[in-house]
């Protein structure tokens, strides 16, 4: 349903398309290239890409960018393959429904920028020697069904033996966003959550992070960087630009402290204090968030589709050779 919703929006936009690049030519910095960038939200978990804003990387690559927040992957998508947005930050599982939807001029991922999952279980009640089995006959509030969330949770289920849909109950009906006051109005055992709701559950005393779906589910290629196949071909230099930019951030993360990323990337978070904002970058650093490099490795694209199919969200399997391009993440690495 979801895959069909996203091939019907793109019908009612790709009319303006012309029209929405005539407005960014025009409104482009003497110098620099215009650059529209949307991303699926605006969260902690993409402390790297907030670096290179802040310290002013993607202008020293001569990219003017505009970050827009489309709030949700189908929305992301839709920009993208209208021309609304040159560039799409998500999950990659779009990128293959609609590769398998038929879409000609499909989006490829040329730079991964995180590595684990960004969600935490979190418990009514403090559990000091948590294991997953505790959740067997329990009530959880999880996330939609065929969105990375909940697939990767069922995933990590299956993978402790646990059967998602006798097992356990898992209310998928609330909305994202939502589960937190849901959870601290009472419902549910148990809530999968991201940052800052886990930290802010916490930090009100209604729950305990107990668990870590980014460590117990491996390296996953959870979010990366994408444009249509035809954008890419036509802009090879502003594709290495903006590699070459998040790459810097992502060498700022890697040699700075928890403490120094989060007084860098502040400004894009002003209704979260800089303690808070310390303690969620902490947690994704001590899990091994963010990767190294941009690089999209083959064994994750197939893990990736892996966690798809095991969710019953898979109609078959797509190519990596057509989904990602690894060209500018290498040479933005060297």
């Amino acid at each position: 349903m979801k895959k069909r919703i996203i091939a019907l929006l793109l019908i009612t936009v790709l009319a303006v398309t012309s029209l929405l690049a005539c407005s960014k030519e025009e409104t482009n910095k003497p110098g620099m290239t215009k650059v529209v960038l949307s991303e699926v939200a605006h969260s902690i978990f993409y402390a790297p890409m907030y670096v290179a804003i802040e310290e002013g990387y993607f202008a020293e690559e001569g990219i003017d960018l505009e970050l827009v927040t489309a709030f949700g992957a189908d929305k992301v998508m839709t920009a993208v393959l209208s021309g609304e947005a040159d560039i799409g930050f998500m999950g990659s599982e779009s990128s293959i429904y609609t590769y398998n939807e038929g879409a000609k001029d499909y989006v490829v991922n040329f730079a991964q920028l995180t590595q684990r999952a960004g969600n935490f279980l979190v418990a009514r009640e403090e559990i000091t020697n948590f294991k997953w089995e505790d959740l067997k006959g329990s009530y959880v509030l999880g996330g939609r069904k065929g969105g990375m969330p909940q697939m990767v949770f069922e995933y990590i289920l299956k993978q402790n033996d646990i059967d998602p849909d006798k097992d356990l109950e898992i209310n998928q009906s609330i909305d994202f966003g939502s589960t937190a006051a849901a959870f601290s109005e009472g419902q549910g055992a148990y809530t999968v959550e991201f940052e800052p709701h886990a930290t802010s559950l916490e930090e009100a005393g209604k729950g305990y992070v107990i668990a870590s779906l980014g460590e117990d589910s491996g390296y996953v290629p959870y979010t990366a960087f994408s444009a249509k196949g035809s954008y890419i071909k036509e802009n090879p230099e502003i594709i290495q630009s903006f590699t070459n930019a998040l790459q810097k951030g992502m060498d700022y993360v890697k040699k700075h402290s928890p403490e120094e990323i989060a007084e860098i990337i502040a400004p894009q978070f002003n209704e979260t204090d800089v303690k808070t904002i310390t303690t969620i970058v902490k947690r994704y650093y001590d899990q091994d968030t963010w990767k190294s490099d941009l690089v999209f490795e083959k064994e994750s694209f197939e893990l990736l589709q892996d966690i798809l199919d095991m969710a019953g969200e898979l109609s078959k399997r797509a190519s990596y050779d057509d989904l990602v391009n690894t060209e500018y993440a290498r040479k933005a690495a060297r």
